[in-house]
């Protein structure tokens, strides 16, 4: 069976997962790409170093963000969200947007080079000049379907 998930379903989908995708538009150019993140049930958090999509969204903050949760080709779960692009530039905004990171995704992190037990504050470590990002998606619309096999 096909269905559209509620709006309830689809903030409890966003909730649970941690790795979604950002789609982009920019100068005739699309791009997506995955990303890990956190939801709060009015934003969608995440960080990144400075690169094409934080370029592409500083030129045009509507952004689409999509996020799945499969058990098997027959039981599945998708939400499609529309929002806007907003780079945290207060330090205030950062250390609370990293705090959100943090929280959600730390206890999940398995590498001994995830820092996962670093205080929330920007990361120092600049790669080939480029300097890390964060920023919040505002949710404005969504929508999602879902499919549940009967057997």
């Amino acid at each position: 069976m096909l269905g559209n998930l509620t709006d309830r379903q689809i903030d409890y989908l966003l909730f649970s997962q941690v790795i979604g995708r950002i789609g982009c538009y920019a100068d005739g150019d699309i791009f997506v790409v995955p990303v890990t993140y956190v939801f709060d049930g009015h934003y969608i958090y995440a960080h990144s170093k400075e690169g094409k999509k934080i370029d592409m969204m500083r030129v045009n903050g509507e952004v689409c963000f999509e996020v799945e949760a499969m058990d098997n080709l027959a039981n599945w779960r998708c939400a499609i969200i529309w929002g806007t692009y907003e780079e945290l530039q207060d330090q205030k905004l950062q250390r609370e947007g990293l705090q959100i990171l943090q929280d959600r995704i730390g206890p999940l992190r398995t590498s001994e080079t995830t820092y996962s037990q670093r205080p929330a504050t920007i990361p120092q470590i600049v790669e080939k000049e480029k300097k890390p990002i964060v920023y919040r998606i505002k949710v404005e619309k969504k929508t999602g379907r879902f499919e549940k096999s009967g057997n």
